[in-house]
């Protein structure tokens, strides 16, 4: 383990301990501590505030108790979440996504050592106590970076160049397609930083003992010959500079994806443990309608959660969906998969599953914001239902749970839809005409065709 002051030969240390030059180098040392210290600290308070934030907005949601089937959730997280099981339906982009996942794991590994190496002054902490082993982690963290690198280059192709469809839908305004371009971008300089430094710092081993030999690195190796005309002061530089920008680059990006639909990252993890684990074709009933239709039949009902009176029925707003429904909208990737397999948005209607989720999204996001600063909040005359989400485009939905089950981290646009509808149907009375005359039906025959219950079975009756 070498610090700062340890590259300081002892020699020259001996003979010019009075020496000014010596003293800047101690105070270099030193000042990089303490930025480093507060940079830390900077990060950390914006990173805690905004997820802070986030979770205020979550819980603007209805209380849900999900406590069931823990087996079944965690065996979801595991397979769904981190082994990305359901991302393996597209062959070419999961194995491209599986690049960069890993590598964003396993690379983290190596972001660890800086963070030590920062906050202690030293410099590769961990290559002296492992060894030879070392010199095999740093070769396969360069792999996975040059993995990550090639994946977000062809991600890119695929958004810009071949423009694959679901990247080009009506929702994918300005800001979401900057966002999926701005990610990788930012992916693809990290890599490059990570490359720049271990090859300057392979010449640095070169030229000097007291930087920590860490064997041949055999992808930032080829950087070396650029490298070799600069002098010993300026590849210190240069190899700080690129250290510096590296780990700058991973607290921005960490506090950049809470803003971003990369917060799936992370949301991916809790919204497959709470996912819905009902059969797809199940469809919740609303528990205070189930009361007072077994309260007019004579049946008991004997569920004291229930509020004496029914409420609103429905959603309007976001605090009328539970916080699951909140939490799947801020976990959502925005990848397109439920939109492209959806029969309504292939047959030219205005219904996008995703444009739905990124909708309730946008609604908390502007209710938190001026909660944040005091403001109206959710009464700021404006509502989920009308103001972002259409009518047009959740009638056009054909409850097929195409969306769900095309999601990759088990979202469930069809929970929200569905709440939509009922609001719209109780509350409003404002279902189209051919619904209502549908409801009527069930309500007076018990089936959707108007005629006598006595003749519901006619049609199975044998000709004679």
């Amino acid at each position: 383990m070498k610090t700062w002051l340890s590259k300081i030969n002892p020699n020259f240390l001996a003979r010019h301990w009075h020496n000014e030059s010596l003293f800047l180098s101690l105070s270099m040392a030193m000042l990089q501590q303490i930025l480093f210290f507060i940079t830390l600290g900077v990060a950390g308070y914006l990173i805690r505030k905004r997820v802070l934030r986030i979770l205020d907005n979550i819980r603007l949601g209805k209380k849900q108790e999900i406590s069931d089937r823990k087996n079944e959730r965690l065996n979801n997280v595991l397979m769904i979440a981190f082994g990305q099981k359901k991302m393996f339906k597209r062959f070419i982009p999961a194995i491209l996504h599986f690049f960069i996942y890993v590598g964003f794991l396993v690379i983290n590994l190596e972001v660890l050592e800086f963070m030590i190496d920062g906050l202690s002054g030293t410099h590769r902490i961990f290559a002296p106590y492992l060894g030879g082993l070392y010199n095999i982690l740093m070769n396969v963290f360069e792999f996975l970076a040059l993995a990550v690198l090639l994946a977000c280059v062809v991600f890119l192709i695929r958004r810009n160049v071949i423009k694959i469809p679901r990247f080009q839908s009506a929702e994918m305004t300005k800001w979401p397609t900057l966002d999926g371009n701005l990610i990788l971008t930012i992916e693809i300089v990290l890599m490059l930083a990570i490359f720049t430094m271990n090859a300057s710092d392979q010449i640095l081993q070169t030229r000097d003992d007291h930087y920590t030999p860490t064997g041949v690195l055999f992808l930032s190796t080829f950087l070396t010959s650029g490298l070799q005309q600069y002098s010993t002061s300026t590849l210190i530089n240069i190899e700080r500079f690129a250290w510096w920008f590296h780990i700058i680059g991973i607290l921005g990006f960490t506090l950049y994806i809470t803003y971003s639909k990369h917060l799936h990252i992370f949301m991916a993890f809790p919204n497959t443990y709470y996912s819905n684990l009902e059969p797809k074709g199940h469809i919740n009933n609303m528990p205070v309608v189930t009361r007072e239709v077994k309260s007019m039949l004579g049946l008991a009902t004997t569920d004291a959660n229930l509020p004496a009176e029914p409420g609103k029925f429905g959603a309007k707003d976001i605090n009328d969906l539970s916080w699951n429904n909140l939490m799947a909208a801020y976990s959502c990737t925005e990848c397109g998969r439920c939109t492209s397999e959806c029969p309504a948005n292939l047959t030219g209607k205005k219904l996008s599953p995703r444009k739905i989720m990124m909708d309730t999204r946008d609604r908390m996001e502007h209710v938190g914001k001026s909660l944040g600063t005091g403001g109206a909040g959710l009464n700021d005359g404006k509502f989920l239902l009308g103001d972002y989400i259409t009518k047009e485009e959740i009638n056009a939905c054909t409850s097929c749970n195409a969306c769900v089950e095309a999601c990759p981290i088990l979202i469930n646009p069809l929970e929200i839809i569905l709440e939509l509808r009922r609001y719209v149907a109780m509350e409003e009375s404002g279902s189209p005409a051919q619904w209502n005359a549908m409801f009527q039906n069930i309500e007076t025959s018990f089936a959707p065709w108007k005629f006598s219950a006595a003749d519901r079975f006619n049609w199975s009756k044998e000709e004679k």
